[in-house]
């Protein structure tokens, strides 16, 4: 496999997820070690409809013997405390792997769809926010378009938007089948 910066996915595409699932399998196969922690940290806040996703995804997944899930409904992980979750993270798990969740915004064409990228995620950037990156990998969801009035629209997006990229992250990661004798199980959740 070619790895590309970031790989899009449409949810509505009958092969999109099996696409998603077999990307990830790539990704973690050429990046994570072997007994490496694995941590999901899920990015955003209940706050906003736009910016729900990642809590979203979290509260899904937050059950997992595989890997650690830090920010959920209950736990939200955003802007005022992604550092001090960032220093939990490197405190409670030797050496972890990051896969990094948010909801994004991206132009018109784009939004509804997924992004798995090789890269770490900005979490904050579409806001004009400096936070610090996270992740060895990321998964983002376009939840609306990029606008000036990004506090506007990040409030107004439509929660089915966010819940339906959400349902697919959380699907695509449920379902996904972890070697869990590569992974070292260390869970914990936040």
């Amino acid at each position: 496999m070619t790895f590309k910066k970031i790989n899009y996915y449409q949810p509505d595409d009958p092969c999109a997820l099996a696409r998603f699932q077999n990307d990830l399998l790539a990704h973690l196969q050429k990046k994570c070690k072997k007994n490496q922690p694995l941590v999901l940290i899920c990015i955003g806040s209940d706050r906003a409809t736009g910016d729900c996703l990642g809590p979203l995804v979290g509260q899904s997944l937050i059950d997992s013997p595989v890997y650690s899930v830090y920010g959920s409904l209950q736990s939200p992980v955003h802007a005022k405390n992604l550092d001090h979750t960032i220093e939990l993270i490197y405190t409670f798990h030797k050496n972890p792997f990051v896969i990094a969740i948010d909801s994004c915004l991206g132009c018109e064409e784009h939004v509804g769809y997924i992004t798995l990228s090789s890269m770490p995620l900005c979490p904050g950037q579409g806001v004009s926010k400096s936070l610090p990156p996270i992740g060895d990998i990321s998964i983002t969801g376009i939840v609306d378009r990029f606008s000036e009035s990004y506090h506007e629209t990040i409030q107004t997006t439509r929660l089915q938007t966010v819940f339906y990229l959400a349902s697919f992250i959380a699907k695509g990661i449920q379902t996904f089948k972890f070697e869990t004798s590569k992974f070292e199980v260390s869970y914990r959740h936040l």
